[in-house]
Formats: structure tokens, C-alpha cells, sequence
């Protein structure tokens, strides 16, 4: 099978929001490389059917999480204008629909006001940065039961379902923005039950450095992938990430005087997008 109709096959999962084989027990010598091949093919067929791509995901930043998901490295897919969506305020409600094995993960993410260059340290990264947000990103996978290789995950649009911007922070509140986003922490609530815990440390050591890591690797691509003024770029879950479910309520408490933490409802029906 060609790289253009695995990528066909890809999407058209998608769309139908349905269960697929693994791509490496379909081939077992498909890899990481192809399966970049397979997301460019990807990225390209929705931007031909009039979707725009808003920025970018990390995923698999967390360290701790490695050995559960036995995905040893970071990943990364493209963010849509049909699934992100920016708060003004610090409440959402959105709905499943389209989503398959839906999870939640509270992540820090950073809109540019111009473009970051692979090469730069974190104080020139930080230079490049609009604002910061703390957000939730809603992961999914087309692969029963969360198992599958990087490679696989690659493919599935890196996990990628909705992103959820909260109230966005201007850089220049933060006196050490890489000291600082390190140093947050943050507990994950549902309902009525803090579920988990987690900081900015354990994303790479940190979001800053997550992103420096991150477009290092992503130069490496042969497909051109940059990241532009006005893109959104999200480095990964605190957190695990955990299973969604209709009539949820979920909320975050962060330590940090800069960022909100966020409230976060799963619709029993069907509802607009946010944003």
C-alpha cells in the first residue's frame, strides 16, 4: 500500500470515527518514518478539502508516562481550525461527538508572535512567544484499548482530537518564563475527586524546554513542517491522561498566580464547538 492511500485509509478512519489495525501489524517494518510520511499525506488531503492547520501538538512529553504507553520519545501532529478552540473566559462545554476513546490531558501552551527557529535556547523561544495558557487537550486513539506503537500514533494524527486554549497571558507577566512554567503545579479534578497531580518539571523539564527539544526533532522531517507567527503549540499532558465520559465535570487548581486554572464540562448531547 502507497503512502497516499495509507493516508486515505488514515483519514476516512477518521472521519467515520471507528476502530483500525495497527499499521505496524498491518507492516511490520512500518516506522517512524513512514508514518510522517503518512501524517504529511495527511495534513495535506484536509487542507485540500478547506481545513487550515493552527499549529501543532507535542505529545509524549511526559516522561513518566513512557512505560505505560511504551512510546519512549515525543511525537507531534498538527492542531485545525475544526478542533481548537479559545476561551475568553475559563469554562467550557463540549461534547464527544467524532471522538474515539476520548481522553482528557491539562497541558501549557504558547501562541507566536513570530516564527521560532529550531537552534534557539529557551530565552530566544520565549522571545517568540505572544502569550501562554493553560488548556486541556482531548487525545483519542483509532487503536482498541490505547495500544500501539510511536509509530502508529504517529499516523493516528499524533492522538490529536480537540485543543482547548484558556485565558491567554501575555509572555512579559512572567519574570523567568522558563523557570517559572517549570516550576508550576497543577491537580486534576473530576467531579468532585482530585484523580491526579502533576507540574511542569516532567514535560522534558519543562514547556520552554519541551519546545526547544521538540523543533530540534521536527527539523530532522524532511516534510517542512515550521511553526508561524500566530500558531498555537501545546507540549504536552501533566498529567496521565484520563477517560472521558458524558455528564463529567472536570477542573484544574494550578499554583501559579500568572495562569486560571479551568472547568471543563462533557455534554450529555451533541454541542456547538467552543471558540
Amino acid at each position: 500500500m502507497s503512502t497516499l492511500q495509507q493516508a486515505q485509509q488514515m483519514l476516512a478512519t477518521a472521519d467515520a470515527a471507528v476502530l483500525a489495525p495497527l499499521w505496524t501489524q498491518l507492516d511490520s517494518r512500518f516506522g517512524l518514518d513512514d508514518a510522517y510520511a503518512v501524517a504529511d499525506a495527511v495534513r495535506q488531503a484536509r487542507m485540500a478539502r478547506g481545513e487550515r492547520p493552527r499549529g501543532y501538538k507535542i505529545g509524549f512529553t511526559n516522561r513518566t508516562l513512557w512505560p505505560k504507553y511504551g512510546v519512549h520519545a515525543p511525537i507531534w501532529g498538527v492542531v485545525w481550525d475544526s478542533t481548537l478552540s479559545q476561551l475568553d473566559g475559563a469554562q467550557a462545554e463540549v461534547a464527544l461527538d467524532g471522538l474515539v476513546q476520548p481522553r482528557l490531558e491539562p497541558e501549557i501552551m504558547f501562541g507566536f508572535r513570530a516564527a521560532p527557529q529550531a537552534g534557539m535556547d529557551e530565552r530566544a523561544l520565549a522571545g517568540c512567544i505572544d502569550w501562554v495558557a493553560h488548556g486541556f487537550e482531548i487525545v483519542h486513539t483509532h487503536f482498541e484499548q490505547w495500544r500501539f506503537t510511536a509509530a502508529d500514533a504517529v499516523a493516528d494524527g499524533a492522538l490529536h482530537g480537540r485543543l482547548i486554549v484558556g485565558p491567554r497571558v501575555p509572555i512579559g507577566r512572567f519574570q523567568s518564563p522558563m523557570r517559572e512554567l517549570a516550576a508550576l503545579t497543577l491537580e486534576l479534578w473530576c467531579d468532585d475527586v482530585c484523580v491526579d497531580r502533576g507540574d511542569g518539571a516532567v514535560v522534558l523539564d519543562g514547556p520552554l524546554t519541551a519546545l526547544r527539544l521538540w523543533l530540534e526533532a521536527m527539523r530532522a522531517q524532511p516534510h517542512g513542517w515550521s511553526v508561524g507567527a500566530g500558531d498555537v503549540v501545546t507540549t504536552g499532558t501533566l498529567t496521565d491522561a484520563w477517560p472521558l465520559q458524558a455528564g463529567q465535570v472536570w477542573h484544574t487548581r494550578i499554583v501559579a498566580d500568572r495562569l486560571p486554572g479551568l472547568r471543563l464540562d462533557i455534554a450529555r448531547r451533541a454541542v456547538a464547538r467552543v471558540g
